[in-house]
């Protein structure tokens, strides 16, 4: 029988500085460390270049395919009919203007962008109306660097026969009405999203999977008008989702196991310091089991920790802990987070199959939970036992018509990178860097507000 919150929750369609510039140097294997801008002119030295597209090249894939490890392929503002393959380690990506680079599928390419390559860098542009993914980095690709088959769709891929991508880059990208995930890594580790806008998609906005460890930092998004707004599906640390916001969704976030992927169960994430708010807005792509009104669910997911959020104004639940299939929820622990105006603060709503233990919290403001004891019973350091009470299953109203994701309204400009005329390629190495959670505050409620999105709230 279909768990609560696969009712809920689930519901995916299957299918520089100078330093910069001597590190291209070394990259390229003692070449100068002056980038050149001939593009890689026939007869000239091979080291790290500018390629302009559309000066030099004339479409991105053709700039792709002159690209060196160290290249920087930089775009001008204009909207290009391409589905694009980055098949090349160490190259970066960049639109010199996010707003006006736009990668668009027009509603009948699937993909926009497809990195297979490791230490691959992409940033500044916008990509929206593909069939699937806005921006897909994965290690699924097969001899000749493209996708592996079943890559489009959602076969379970072994990761022993194609080994995760290592080092990946995914910065100030806008994602908007992409038909399955705006930002989707999978099978990737070593790398670092952030400063991404994504909105209008089908399934998830931002989306972490198959990856253990993951060795990945989610951290200064903003995801709104989706199904879901982040997704990390058997992505276990470290792995930190920090100082997001998550807001107009149908779902804001979840964190599961799920055996349609390898290295179930899912471990270790640190959510912290994230903003998970109204997750019940109507204007948004229809998930096919349902999710709706629900900030954060955790569905067999264990020993992740989620550490002073924000979640406000969820019609249904603020932060719900379930099982999935045989897979229960263990050693959670929900610390100082600020939960308000939700129609439940926490539920604990597990199967008889995988009742869970374990889970505990400490310092939350809350105002009601499914079942009513349970800040008692899951105490921490303890946490609830397996024969703890658990939420009977919830008769929710059936959630409100979603719409196409094509038709969900297009964002407002959003910020550039700095300097992104002039800035010189760092690609993706040595990812995500030093990351300290403890440094992560609650925060406002008007978290990334100052960055213009859909129907953004202060409360």
């Amino acid at each position: 029988m279909m768990s609560l919150i696969a009712r809920w929750v689930k519901g995916r369609w299957r299918a520089a500085t100078l330093g910069g510039v001597l590190a291209a140097a070394l990259l390229c294997g003692g070449c100068s460390g002056t980038p050149s801008t001939d593009g890689h002119a026939p007869g000239r030295s091979a080291r790290p270049a500018i390629i302009r597209v559309p000066a030099q090249a004339s479409t991105i894939k053709a700039a792709l395919d002159r690209a060196r490890p160290g290249d920087l392929v930089l775009v001008s503002p204009g909207k290009y009919h391409e589905s694009i393959q980055m098949r090349t380690d160490r190259v970066v990506l960049r639109g010199t203007d996010r707003n006006r680079v736009v990668i668009d599928g027009q509603g009948r390419r699937s993909n926009g962008i497809v990195v297979t390559a490791a230490g691959v860098s992409v940033e500044n542009l916008t990509v929206s109306n593909h069939l699937l993914n806005g921006v897909l980095v994965t290690g699924m690709s097969d001899a000749d660097g493209g996708l592996a088959r079943g890559s489009d769709g959602y076969q379970h891929l072994d990761p022993a026969r194609f080994p995760p991508l290592d080092g990946f880059r995914v910065r100030y990208v806008t994602a908007h009405a992409n038909g399955l995930y705006g930002i989707y890594a999978f099978n990737a580790r070593n790398g670092v999203i952030e400063h991404n806008y994504a909105s209008g998609s089908a399934d998830s906005g931002l989306y972490v999977g198959q990856c253990k460890p993951c060795h990945v930092l989610v951290q200064d998004n903003i995801a709104d008008h989706n199904a879901i707004g982040y997704e990390g599906t058997n992505a276990s640390g470290p792995i930190w989702v920090l100082r997001n916001r998550f807001t107009r969704n149908r779902v804001g976030m979840t964190v599961d196991s799920d055996y349609q992927e390898a290295f179930v169960p899912q471990t270790g994430g640190m959510i912290a310091g994230n903003l998970v708010s109204d997750n019940n807005a109507p204007d948004t792509p229809e998930q096919a089991d349902g999710g709706f009104g629900i900030g954060i669910g955790i569905a067999g997911g264990q020993r992740n920790t989620l550490l002073r959020n924000r979640v406000i104004g969820n019609s249904r639940v603020g932060i719900v802990l379930a099982s999935h299939e045989d897979v229960p929820p263990l050693s959670n622990r929900l610390q100082d987070n600020t939960l308000s105006d939700n129609a439940v603060d926490i539920a604990y709503q597990t199967s008889a199959r995988a009742p869970g233990q374990g889970n505990c919290l400490q310092g939350n403001t809350l105002h009601r939970t499914l079942p009513d004891d349970l800040p008692r019973a899951a105490s921490c350091p303890a946490g609830n036992s397996r024969s703890s009470a658990r939420a009977p299953h919830a008769h929710t109203a059936p959630p409100p018509a979603g719409i196409a994701f094509l038709d969900v309204a297009p964002p407002p400009a959003q910020p550039q990178l700095p300097d992104a005329r002039t800035a010189p390629a760092t690609p993706a190495l040595h990812l995500p860097g030093d990351v300290n959670p403890d440094r992560v505050s609650l925060p406002a409620a008007d978290l990334l507000a100052a960055r213009p999105s859909q129907g953004a709230t202060t409360r």
